[in-house]
């Protein structure tokens, strides 16, 4: 198939660019280099330096580049500065995303694949969460991603678009060339690494007061590969309909977890300095996966130290990120 992927010069969108090549998929990567990087995108995708915002731009690329289907992964992805900017996130991931919607329709393209997030779940009454459970986002973050999840419904109803909506949970790892790089760096994984090699003197961590059993909080870690595996699995998906779907593992580590498995693999001390909460974020987040499991034959291949492990490869071939 010919894809578009937005956002492929960033962590997930780069890698997952990398997995579609490999299965002989062409790949038009669209990405405004506002956090992706322009070398970690696969010498034989074509490259489209723009925003997804651009409709005209957008709509060439559909018509010309013969594009059947899109996979959409242009999107801010930090709590914190949502609660702090929450306009930005409106703006970037709902609004944007609502103009590529129209210009896939206005260009005859009716397939999606949708980066969601766990986070438009909120706070949890229940767990394991399932794709039925009542969507409350606490942050601007999961509202935007809700705001879109709408959308597509909306798209759906009124222009026979078809979409798969992939609500992630907390995504870590690498592959052989591309691994996560932000500057300044937000994600609790690449955090840990960066204070295991030293270029953070400690690792802060946003409170250990919480109702958990080590006062941490509770995520579902799932690898990188796995996740991009999953975003081809669901194109056949698009073929007769319709889906929203979790990816996790269904195992919660919590961040003290996460840390101490981080100092197995890497063999390093680091040392750790707990702060004040992080608003906008939820005790515990964990997966059912078993639609997807059960729909599409999905499973998670690797655990929390194989995920720890392939980032802290990659981190050490990669001490300046794409820079080196």
């Amino acid at each position: 198939m010919n894809i578009l992927v937005t956002g492929g010069a960033g962590y997930i969108g780069s890698i997952l660019t990398e997995e579609l090549i490999r299965q002989n998929h062409k790949v038009v990567v669209c990405d405004n280099l506002s956090m992706g990087h322009r070398e970690a995108v696969h010498p034989n995708a074509k490259f489209v330096h723009d925003d997804i915002a651009n409709k005209e731009v957008i709509k060439q690329i559909l018509q010309n580049d013969s594009i059947d289907a899109v996979m959409h992964l242009a999107a801010f992805a930090s709590v914190g500065e949502s609660m702090e900017k929450p306009e930005k996130y409106r703006q970037n991931n709902y609004l944007a995303s609502v103009s590529l919607l129209e210009a896939m329709i206005e260009s005859n393209v009716k397939k999606i694949v949708f980066s969601s997030t766990a986070a438009v779940y909120g706070e949890p009454k229940k767990l394991p969460l399932t794709e039925e459970d009542e969507t409350l986002p606490i942050n601007p973050y999961g509202e935007s991603k809700l705001g879109v999840e709408k959308a597509l419904q909306e798209f759906q109803q009124k222009y026979d678009l078809r979409f798969v909506a992939l609500r992630y949970f907390n995504v870590g790892g690498a592959s052989e060339i591309n691994g996560e790089w932000h500057e300044p760096e937000t994600h609790l994984i690449p955090d840990i690494l960066n204070t295991a090699r030293g270029k953070n003197k400690v690792l802060k961590l946003h409170g250990n007061d919480y109702p958990t059993p080590d006062g941490t909080c509770i995520r579902d870690y799932i690898h990188v590969l796995d996740l991009a595996k999953a975003h081809i699995l669901v194109l056949k998906v698009l073929e007769t309909g319709c889906g929203i779907y979790n990816l996790g593992t269904g195992v919660g580590n919590s961040v003290n977890e996460v840390v101490e498995t981080a100092r197995m693999v890497t063999g390093k001390p680091i040392p750790v300095q707990f702060i004040e909460r992080r608003p906008g974020d939820p005790l515990i987040l964990t997966a059912s996966s078993e639609k997807i499991k059960n729909e599409l034959g999905w499973q998670p291949q690797h655990n929390l130290e194989e995920i720890l492990d392939s980032a802290w490869k990659w981190i050490q071939n990669h001490p300046n990120g794409y820079l080196s």
